[in-house]
């Protein structure tokens, strides 16, 4: 059962007031990758957990105020927008478990850097948008991503301690 509206709103509003477009439905979010299909874009998969007020969608927010952007940022709200984000994680995470809150840059309509929720637990927003960051700045240019790009933070600064690789790393 969602949560109720009114409590989840202002978790919605922190970041389509930054201008993160909000995809309710399957179909809008298959417009919204068929569009970015040559684009970067960063997906955020937003959630009602402490971890997602206090440090996800505040590293967004100040990753936002980096030079280099993604061409897109989109927005689907686990246990909410509950078809969209069934559609998003399968038809475009396929093989990666779900997580939220979650950080997914694509480039080309690929993931090619994830932040899952064992990435966001612990860690403070400015390191997590430090990562973020740099994967704008290897994989949001029109120049061929270097060889070493980063595909989600490294495993030493998770701060969750179990010693798992990314589970999208172990898909790649």
């Amino acid at each position: 059962m969602p949560y109720p509206k009114a409590m989840v709103d202002p978790m919605r509003e922190e970041l389509t007031r930054l201008g993160v477009e909000e995809l309710r439905t399957a179909e809008e979010v298959d417009t919204a990758f068929d569009e970015a299909e040559d684009e970067t874009m960063l997906l955020v998969i937003n959630s009602v957990c402490g971890c997602a007020a206090g440090n996800a969608r505040p590293a967004v927010a100040m990753a936002r105020e980096a030079d280099v952007q993604p061409d897109r940022y989109v927005t689907v709200f686990a246990g909410q927008d509950e078809e969209a984000t069934e559609q998003v994680r399968d038809q475009y995470l396929a093989g990666i478990p779900p997580s939220s809150p979650f950080l997914a840059l694509f480039r080309e309509g690929q993931p090619v850097y994830v932040v899952e929720r064992k990435h966001i637990e612990g860690r403070s927003a400015n390191a997590i948008a430090a990562d973020l960051v740099d994967a704008f700045e290897a994989y949001c240019t029109d120049e061929e991503p270097p060889s070493d790009a980063p595909t989600r933070p490294e495993a030493d600064t998770t701060g969750s301690g179990n010693g798992l690789p990314s589970t999208f790393q172990s898909i790649n």
